[in-house]
C-alpha cells in the first residue's frame, strides 16, 4: 500500500500566500510523474500542476506565474508553493503520484485532499 498526505492547506486573503506538502509513504519502489489537482464545489477535479521524475513541469494556465511545483525525491515529497492568491482558487487540493510499489505493479495514488479557501 502507499499513501499520500498533504498538509499545509487554509484560510489565506487574497494576494496571500500558502505552501502545500505532500509526502508518499508506503512500499515504493520508485515514483514516476507527482501533481496537485484541485475540485471547487460544482465542478470537477481539474490538474492544477504536474512535475514529472526528470522535473519537467506543466500548469493550467489560470495558475502560470502565481504557483511552482517542485518536488523532493529524497523525501517523497511534492510542495505547490502558491502565490498571489485568489478567490478563485478556492477549492479541495489534491496531491497525485503515479508510482512503482516494491512489488513492481503501476499505481495511480490520491491523498484524502486538504482544503485551501481565499477570502477576505
Amino acid at each position: 500500500q502507499v499513501q499520500l498526505v498533504e498538509s499545509g492547506g487554509g484560510l489565506v486573503q487574497p494576494g496571500g500566500s500558502l505552501r502545500l506538502s505532500c509526502v508518499a509513504s508506503g512500499n515504493i519502489f520508485r515514483i514516476y510523474a507527482m501533481g496537485w489537482y484541485r475540485q471547487a464545489p460544482g465542478n470537477q477535479r481539474a490538474l492544477v500542476a504536474r512535475i514529472t521524475s526528470g522535473d519537467t513541469t506543466n500548469y493550467v494556465d489560470s495558475v502560470k506565474g502565481r504557483f511552482t511545483i517542485a518536488r523532493d525525491n529524497a523525501k517523497n515529497t511534492v510542495y505547490l508553493q502558491m502565490n498571489s492568491l485568489k478567490a478563485d482558487d478556492t477549492a479541495v487540493y489534491y496531491c497525485n503520484a503515479d508510482v512503482q510499489t516494491t512489488w513492481m505493479r503501476r499505481e495511480d495514488v490520491w491523498g484524502p485532499g486538504i482544503q485551501v479557501s481565499v477570502s477576505s
